[in-house]
């Protein structure tokens, strides 16, 4: 799991089908975490810019939606 910033959002005109009705974030990864690159990442708690969150990578990212969503990155909650 990853702790990190939301800094934007990502607006598609086109995507695959099983993304629509998903928002995607841009998350900044704080300093501990960073690598250089910052995530993509579907929301799934309603989190905003510059509200702290947490992100899970890989498989596990999938895991829970009501449908096979093609990620790799999900916001799973917000930070208090």
């Amino acid at each position: 799991m990853i702790v990190g910033t939301v800094i934007g959002n990502i607006v598609s005109t086109r995507k695959e089908e099983n993304l629509m009705g998903y928002k995607l974030l841009i998350v900044k990864p704080l300093e501990e975490y960073n690598q250089g690159k910052n995530i993509v990442a579907i929301d799934r708690v309603g989190a905003g810019i510059q509200t702290e969150v947490i992100v899970t990578t890989g498989s596990s990212a999938r895991l829970g939606l009501a449908r096979d969503v093609p990620v790799d990155s999900a916001i799973v909650g917000i930070v208090d």
